[in-house]
């Protein structure tokens, strides 16, 4: 299976507080990504108060075992077009670059599912 992590469970994988089935299926599945999206939207969130934790959280989020996924143009624009269920940017691109590549989107976010996506709940 070729899974695209939602931030949340990048942190949660990083603090060990992901259920034992979800943290066994990711350190043994091949094709596990992180977006590019995810230390920027750490930064964001820490630089803003949001997010609490270590100060190199982002870094942690980029230097973890998981494939990098970069955000290409192509990503930028799917994310534009998507409909309006979810306004939150971050995850718009990771729902436009899950569609663009064929990836499941690891996530317990609420509105994700509404988009044509495939979606693994955590």
């Amino acid at each position: 299976m070729k899974l695209l992590l939602d931030t949340h469970v990048v942190l949660w994988w990083l603090n060990g507080e992901l259920p034992d089935e979800t943290r066994d299926l990711l350190a043994h599945e091949r094709w596990v990504h992180v977006s590019a999206v995810t230390p920027w939207e750490i930064s964001v969130k820490q630089a803003t108060g949001k997010l609490n934790g270590p100060g190199d959280m982002a870094e942690r989020a980029r230097d973890t075992q998981f494939q990098a996924l970069p955000i290409v143009a192509d990503h930028g624009i799917r994310a534009g077009q998507l409909p309006p269920h979810h306004r939150d940017p971050f995850d718009r691109i990771l729902i436009a670059q899950a569609q663009a590549e064929g990836l499941t989107l690891v996530t317990r976010d609420k509105f994700i599912p509404l988009y044509d996506v495939p979606v693994m709940a955590v």
